[in-house]
């Protein structure tokens, strides 16, 4: 007799019993147990967005740490944010590039990688196993240690009062580092429905004003990534819906109050604004607020030509202060739109990424990317008053980090040329090399082939998906999905007249970004459960 179809009732009873599995599996640190639920929730037909949840759901306690820094016996450490959460965030856009039968892939490498990033701050000191304790995570022969949950979960905290007020003193609650009341009151916050754009908004807003003060032979800081967990705690919200967003909210909101914290780019911003917008001195008498002027130049619509693209390129990279702040600043007197400086910046960054070397040399170019990135999804998405301060923010970061790289002998400016003989190949064959120079690792040729393709006029999207593909293909560590999004992300975005210069930065870091272990066994695992063969 043929079974029967399971009733709804089941099915969720069902799917209950497979994401306890998944629970157990994942706080085991047992990757291929956890993939092995994922494969089989897949085949239930449970929705992506359900177990991004439930993902969510069992990594938010144990993916905080208490502070983003250590001092071991007298020397500062950095404790790596949470790549668990950017993970998500980054396949819910990775899985729209992909065809629909490979949409579960890149949620297969957040899968894949969960168990690997619980309790860093255990793992930085060598008390747990996993990705920033062994740089390739390996299971141990003993059970793990369970992972700590060092910031509980909250009651709301509901204050009276207008808006405005209210979400100012929960950002001063951030900037005094005081976690739990800070995230007691954006709970309470996000309950107001009819308020949740403008609340989201200040959380972003709080995250991009927090980036580190230099660069150069520092390894300790915060490389914007408060301002990407913002982000996530927006993009998964929406996919999964907001009454099931709790959880979402824990992983990412209550770490924007965690230490250090680093306003002084912001307030050199803010000081920019009224020296060279405002054209007035700056006294020690507290200001505040934004100005008639800065609001207006909000409204720029004007478009930057080549000349003044390239000008202001030239200032990011490779002048020193105060000529990135001068071009800005006249660019926006002049009348040019905010979010078409933020493409000419975009280009800025990934001109840097384009010319590192080093596998291991990424790390200040990619989250400098990351950060321009999210200032233009910041704009496309809310319309926050302090917005226009933030252009200074990024042009900070993308000077320290071409003089990071120049001064640290990481960068390497040369011509790009396609391969001698690529006129003679079609598309498919254009990009067949690509990849391949992807998986061996080779920068130069899969810029010089990603440059071939270019040339050759075939249509663009076919190669932005097979770039998508390989950073979904491309596993055991987030980079390797978060950055390849954003440049494909902003070359669909973008309206500069050199935007390709961003899908040659993507072949140069997905081929050169540092690679841990088998970096292809996580989609090969889900291409062979899945009878994908073109992932076996």
């Amino acid at each position: 007799m043929p079974a029967q179809p399971a009733t709804a009732t089941n099915g969720r009873q069902e799917a209950a019993r497979l994401y306890q599995e998944l629970e157990d599996r994942m706080l085991a640190r047992d990757q291929e147990g956890g993939s092995r639920i994922y494969y089989e929730l897949l085949r239930r037909g449970r929705p992506l967005p359900e177990i991004m949840a439930e993902a969510v759901r069992i990594h938010a306690p144990y993916t905080h740490v208490p502070y983003h820094q250590r001092i071991d016996d007298g020397f500062p450490n950095f404790v790596n944010n949470d790549h668990c959460l950017l993970s998500a965030r980054a396949a819910i856009n990775l899985q729209r590039m992909l065809p629909e039968k490979l949409a579960a892939l890149p949620l297969a490498q957040t899968i894949w990688y969960i168990p690997s990033g619980l309790d860093i701050w255990n793992q930085k000191i060598l008390k747990a196993p996993g990705h920033y304790a062994t740089r390739g995570y390996k299971m141990p022969n003993a059970e793990p240690p369970k992972p700590v949950v060092y910031w509980p979960d909250q009651e709301p905290r509901r204050e009276t009062g207008p808006l405005g007020e209210r979400l100012n003193n929960w950002l001063t609650l951030v900037e005094r580092g005081q976690v739990i009341d800070a995230y007691r009151v954006f709970l309470g916050l996000m309950e107001e429905t009819e308020h949740r754009k403008e609340v989201l908004a200040q959380l972003v807003f709080a995250g991009m004003i927090d980036v580190q003060d230099r660069m150069l032979y520092n390894r300790s800081y915060t490389t914007g990534h408060k301002a990407y967990r913002a982000r996530s705690v927006v993009e998964i919200g929406n996919a999964i819906g907001w009454d099931n967003a709790h959880d979402v909210i824990y992983a990412g909101a209550l770490d924007i109050a965690v230490g250090p914290r680093w306003h002084s780019v912001y307030e050199m911003a803010c000081n920019v604004v009224t020296i060279f917008i405002e054209g007035k001195e700056v006294h020690a008498v507290p200001q505040g607020g934004t100005t008639e002027r800065e609001r207006a130049l909000l409204a720029n619509t004007g478009s930057l030509n080549k000349a003044e693209t390239e000008e202001l390129i030239d200032a990011l990279i490779h002048q020193h202060e105060p000529a990135y702040i001068e071009r800005i600043s006249a660019l926006l007197l002049a009348g040019k739109s905010p979010r078409r400086i933020i493409d000419a910046i975009q280009l800025a960054a990934a001109q840097v990424v384009l010319e590192t070397v080093g596998p291991n040399n990424f790390s200040m170019p990619q989250h400098t990317y990351e950060y321009c990135n999210t200032i233009g999804w910041f704009y496309d998405n809310f319309e926050h008053p302090h917005r226009l301060k933030l252009l200074y923010v990024a042009g900070s970061m993308i000077n320290q980090a071409a003089w990071n790289q120049r001064s640290s002998g990481w960068l390497k400016s040369e011509p790009i040329s396609a391969p001698s003989g690529a006129g003679r190949m079609n598309a498919s064959q254009i990009i067949g090399n690509v990849e391949a120079a992807i998986a061996a690792l080779d920068p130069p040729q899969a810029v010089a082939w990603t440059k071939a393709y270019l040339e050759s006029g075939e249509d663009r999207s076919l190669l932005v998906q097979r770039l998508a593909l390989l950073a979904a293909r491309i596993g055991n560590d987030p980079h390797n999905q978060e950055i390849p999004q954003c440049m494909l992300e902003d070359y669909g975005k973008s309206q500069s007249r050199d935007r390709e210069r961003l899908l040659l930065a993507c072949a140069h870091i997905s081929a050169g970004h540092r690679k841990y272990g088998d970096f292809f066994e996580a989609s090969r695992r889900f291409g062979e459960a899945m009878n994908l063969a073109e992932l076996h």
